[in-house]
């Protein structure tokens, strides 16, 4: 499997639609350093809407941008957790680390940014980015389709190896019941489910992240950035 040229990387991201935007909602291709939703979504059921999905889609990639752009690591962030985490307002979040990183940054440059700039640096860095790769033959919304192969059961046999809980989902979660479909019905059923779901999501990070339908940054967005250059502009245009 691979996505923008890009094998990929260690998770199964099949039951978690968070994950499967994780991994092909990005500027470089699937792989977990900008968004690793997957135990947000699955394990701790912290994601149940598109928007909530949508909004973790947005912040933890541009939060794990700014890692890079200042030459940190993010092991301080989530790896070593406050005894007080479990009662913030955001617990995935982690808060206190994250304002660790503002006042680290404050002390470091002299200037005096928030949580909230932080996030709007990184957003310029990866907005370009994302204009680069317009720039380059990338960046619209065909780029951003995930191989069915990590979304769900793509063979028959898949399906089979797995009757009792994919018949549970199409029964729950499609409102279909699976009783007297054949297994290539309920395969069919499933992708058709799952693909719609996947393409629900782009729509809803697009719009969170700026974009149009099309996954082309907004001028206005652009604008409010202020990365609106005559250089930038002239690549959107051609996509708008």
């Amino acid at each position: 499997m691979e996505n923008k040229g890009l094998e990929y990387s260690q998770y199964q991201a099949k039951e978690s639609l968070a994950q499967q935007g994780g991994y092909a909602l990005t500027n470089k291709g699937p792989q977990h350093d900008e968004a690793w939703l997957i135990f947000m979504d699955m394990v701790n059921n912290q994601l149940p809407t598109f928007e909530k999905k949508a909004e973790a889609l947005h912040y933890f990639p541009m939060f794990r941008t700014w890692f890079g752009l200042q030459g940190l690591c993010k092991l301080p962030w989530n790896d070593i957790i406050p005894e007080s985490n479990a009662t913030s307002e955001s617990p995935e979040k982690i808060p206190e680390h994250v304002q660790n990183y503002v006042d680290i940054f404050n002390a470091v440059t002299g200037k005096s940014i928030d949580q909230d700039e932080m996030i709007r640096q990184s957003e310029r860095v990866y907005n370009f980015q994302r204009v680069f790769n317009l720039r380059m033959g990338f960046g619209t919304r065909k780029h951003d389709a995930a191989p069915y192969r990590g979304l769900g059961p793509v063979t028959e046999e898949e399906y089979e190896s797995r009757q009792e809980r994919y018949d549970k989902q199409l029964k729950e979660d499609v409102g279909i019941n699976p009783e007297g479909m054949s297994t290539a019905e309920k395969v069919a059923a499933m992708r058709s489910y799952r693909q719609g779901r996947y393409e629900t999501l782009i729509d809803v990070v697009y719009k969170r992240r700026g974009w149009n339908e099309n996954g082309v940054p907004k001028l206005e967005h652009l604008k409010e950035l202020g990365i609106d250059f005559p250089e930038v502009v002239e690549v959107v245009k051609k996509h708008l």
